[in-house]
């Protein structure tokens, strides 16, 4: 199986079951129902569009969906969400606002309860397919929905597509998301009339970048934005990529298997795990963490248990970041903490064997085919202070969402929420540590306040997973996030709609990733950068027990 279609498969399928039982014990959303449902979704065929056409409306009978892209096997697998979707109108939409533009926008539109609300959907990695999991979340909750494949169909880590086509990547870069939303609001209006009451962004990693972009470029499409783990510094970001796979493959030696990463974890655990008062396997803040590699350095020989010399040197690159021949800072290191497990190393930095990893596909894929214009690139020998140099002057500005002033979103209303894993192997959370306060440096932290959080997530992966808390409505609903107090959508709709701006956030871990409904364990997630505390008493596992203090505020070096 397809690395990035592995990774979607354990991170999305396992909140089919949360999903669709969280839908059958809340299926009122209000009464809002479009006249003649299926004859209204048909004339739909006739709405004219700027530079797209609409090439399918039909009304989808319940249960009746299913996906047959050629790309989405890992979505075709939710069968279950898909039986369960209540009747919806389906319009296929193609936009061409380049002559080398060929972007797939799908808006799906109840046509029973509609709850008054627009949801845009985002996509990971390079994009290339619509994210039919999260559309069908969207329509079971009450939304209307839309998503793009942002102009190519591919594999998440496949950038050919990119090779000679700078349309395209403009179109992935910032435009596609921009026409899915014009276009699909066009297509609400048409069939509801005026009654779109709000509309909403919420997407993760690339996803999350597509968020930010939204709110610098466009600030007029979206009255809320929900951006996780944002790759926004995507030039930078890749380059890191590169920067990781020069350390584990600069000579055989370096490489780090999978079978080692259980022994990193325990040793970092070791050092630092006690250091909130809580020893729970979760690190609160691991930038207070000052693990060393040498610690765990073989001394008579080689084991599954210790680092060799040469892994050691790779494992010191790989917490310290990518930084030019001078020393100059590229993009923050990794942060000690859940590097096993499966959302961990394994599956984005050391891979399998020595260039099998996600981050190894993602960093080739965009030195190959969008800035050098070469098949037969390497990363081998890069000199990544030239390297990061040309991917800025080429690619910055389509593909980079790091605009500090968000001054015309906050005129407009719009309300902003970023969270991200501390835990997470795929981009650092230092990266969004270090975007929140460049935004708090242009606009000021009173400014930022009233539109913005930023929600740090200890234990987290990449957007979800690992150790801690990692479920609050941020990859669909559970049975407990079905208030603005868990779940990062609804604090953002509660913060546009009532002007309540939200505090702490109750995250909650499940028992088999929430397969059986059962928690394991609940956490605040604070705003940054206030910090979970344990008061000293009670069950650790119990979000009660918790609360928000003064964390570390200071800008990162």
């Amino acid at each position: 199986m397809h690395l990035a279609m592995e990774a979607k498969l354990a991170i999305k399928k396992i909140f089919v079951a949360a999903v669709i039982a969280a839908f059958l014990s809340n299926a009122s959303f209000g009464q809002k129902k479009p006249p003649d449902a299926g004859q209204s979704c048909e004339r739909l065929a006739q709405v004219a569009l700027p530079n797209a056409k609409i090439t399918l409306a039909k009304l989808a009978v319940a249960g009746s969906f299913t996906p047959t892209t050629a790309v989405t096997q890992w979505m075709a697998s939710d069968t279950a969400l898909y039986r369960t979707l209540p009747p919806f109108c389906r319009v296929a939409i193609e936009a061409r606002p380049s002559a080398d533009s060929d972007i797939k926008i799908e808006v799906w539109l109840p046509t029973g309860e509609w709850n008054g609300k627009f949801q845009g959907r985002g996509n990971g990695g390079f994009a290339g397919e619509i994210d039919y999991h999260a559309l069908a979340v969207a329509i079971h909750e009450g939304y209307a929905a839309a998503g793009t494949d942002t102009g190519h169909a591919a594999a998440g880590t496949d950038a050919r597509w990119a090779l000679g086509h700078p349309e395209k990547i403009t179109d992935f870069g910032y435009r596609a998301i921009h026409e899915m939303t014009q276009n699909a609001k066009t297509v609400i209006k048409a069939f509801y009339g005026n009654r779109l009451q709000h509309s909403y962004f919420a997407s993760c990693s690339n996803g999350g970048r597509q968020a930010l972009m939204e709110a610098q470029r466009f600030p007029a499409d979206y009255d809320g934005i929900v951006a996780g783990a944002p790759a926004n510094f995507w030039t930078h970001l890749l380059t890191s990529a590169v920067w990781d796979a020069q350390a584990t493959t600069s000579e055989e030696a370096s490489y780090i298997p999978p079978s080692k990463l259980q022994a990193i974890a325990i040793a970092v655990n070791e050092a630092c795990d006690a250091q909130d008062g809580v020893t729970d396997g979760i690190l609160n803040d691991p930038r207070k963490c000052r693990f060393d590699p040498s610690a765990i350095l073989c001394e008579t020989g080689d084991s599954e248990t210790c680092l060799t010399a040469p892994q050691v040197t790779a494992l010191k690159k790989l917490y310290e970041g990518a930084h030019d021949s001078h020393g100059g800072k590229i993009f923050p290191g990794l942060l000690p903490g859940a590097e096993d497990g499966a959302g961990g190393w394994s599956l984005w930095i050391t891979g399998t064997a020595p260039g099998k990893s996600l981050l190894f596909a993602f960093g080739s894929g965009f030195y190959r085919d969008m800035i050098y214009d070469r098949a037969d690139w390497s990363y081998q020998g890069a000199d990544l202070g030239e390297a990061v140099k040309a991917a800025d002057a080429k690619m910055a500005k389509t593909l980079n969402a790091t605009e500090a002033n968000l001054a015309a979103f906050k005129a407009r209303g719009g309300k902003l929420i970023m969270y991200h894993g501390w835990d997470d192997p795929a981009i650092s959370a230092l990266n969004s540590v270090d975007y929140y306060h460049s935004v708090v440096g242009v606009m000021g932290r009173d400014s930022v306040d009233a539109f913005a959080r930023l929600y740090m997530a200890p234990g987290m992966q990449h957007c979800d997973g690992g150790p801690g808390p990692d479920s609050f409505g941020q990859a669909g609903p559970s049975p407990m996030e079905r208030d603005a107090g868990h779940s990062v959508q609804l604090a953002v709709e509660q913060w546009v709609e009532k002007g309540v701006a939200p505090s702490a956030i109750i995250a909650t871990k499940y028992e088999d990733r929430g397969a059986s409904g059962d928690v394991k364990m609940t956490r605040p997630l604070c705003p940054y950068p206030q910090v979970a505390k344990y008061k000293g008493s009670g069950d650790s596992n119990d979000a009660a027990n918790f609360i928000c203090a003064p964390g570390d505020a200071s800008a990162p070096e």
